[in-house]
């Protein structure tokens, strides 16, 4: 199989994507300050003429403090340089077709006005054997955790890529929202996307019948590793996808008995900055808002959880090695 390249034209294109929009598209907010725009679940960000950011806060780690929309793509989407060419000119409405005659290049139309996608789920694979493997044997997800979504049918495998595909509903059970998890990890970063057409306002979650909780993570791993941890806690959950908290908005107008609010974000700067805003909005709003972060040096619920069975692995063989 011949290695597949870019053209300079392709690349040229992939730099011209509106990166505002791009940070859009993996749910952050963007805010326009004076003569650039910044992020607010991250306020050291700098995007400058829509087409290259910075990062103050990481201004001395090479590779991680800013660049063009491929290093966006790459820091915080966790892709490589290839994956974020070709999600570039997928997003710009670009796409290339291999024909007899080698690849053939289709640009978009730019006289046409632009039309939001479809929202479109991936196409199930079938089985879901990469999707446990990941989960269960690289996350520390307990297997009748991961059960208990792929029944409820908003987790499951995708045909291309074999990408976990997180569901989120409306109170009818219709999909809304969809965000796609890579399970071929490279040096602890994994491809993660949201799916085109989506409606930010929902997200992963599930009802507690009879609860007047709910807990609110970031990720969907982080949910699905907080009830590994604590299997007995009944309450409802949702998984905001970042920081902006519209998902969270919609479920408690859904259901309105919810009283009390559990913000389980991450413990690191944004995490902590994001939970303490939250918390003042909805006791503002008469709800029994609180934090709960994962201990220090856990930097959030899945890192939690996969140190607790690293360290129940580790007694357990100097348990075994006392008996020898």
């Amino acid at each position: 199989m011949r290695m597949l390249r870019f053209t300079e034209e392709e690349l040229a294109l992939a730099k011209q994507v509106d990166l505002c929009r791009v940070a859009e598209r993996l749910g952050y907010t963007v805010k326009r300050i004076g003569q650039y725009h910044t992020l607010k679940e991250m306020d050291s960000i700098r995007i400058y003429h829509r087409s290259h950011w910075c990062r103050f806060s990481r201004r001395y780690d090479k590779g991680e403090n800013g660049g063009s929309q491929i290093d966006f793509l790459r820091v915080f989407a966790g892709m490589d340089v290839k994956e974020a060419v070709f999600w570039l000119l997928d997003f710009a409405g670009y796409r290339r077709e291999e024909s007899e005659r080698g690849i053939r290049n289709i640009a978009p139309d730019r006289g046409k006005e632009e039309r939001p996608k479809p929202f479109i789920l991936p196409e199930p694979a079938g089985s879901n054997a990469y999707l446990y493997r990941y989960l269960e044997h690289e996350r520390g997800i307990a297997r009748p955790v991961i059960d208990f979504f792929v029944r409820k049918g908003i987790l499951y495998e995708a045909k291309n890529y074999h990408n976990i595909v997180f569901v989120g509903t409306d109170g009818k059970g219709v999909p809304k929202f969809a965000s796609m998890r890579g399970v071929f990890d490279r040096d602890g970063k994994g491809f993660k996307c949201d799916v085109a057409g989506n409606d930010k306002r929902y997200g992963f979650h599930f009802h507690c019948q009879g609860s007047r909780e709910v807990i609110v993570f970031e990720a969907a791993i982080d949910l699905m590793s907080h009830i590994t941890m604590f299997p007995a806690y009944r309450a409802s959950m949702v998984a905001l996808g970042m920081l902006a908290d519209a998902p969270l908005e919609t479920f408690l107008a859904q259901h309105p008995e919810v009283e009390k609010i559990k913000l389980c974000l991450d413990n690191d700067g944004p995490g902590r900055k994001a939970a303490e805003t939250l918390r003042q909005k909805y006791r503002e709003k008469g709800y029994a808002a609180e934090i709960f972060l994962p201990p220090e040096p856990y930097k959030d619920f899945n890192q939690w959880n996969v140190g607790l069975k690293k360290s129940e692995e580790q007694e357990e063989i100097r348990e075994t090695e006392k008996v020898m």
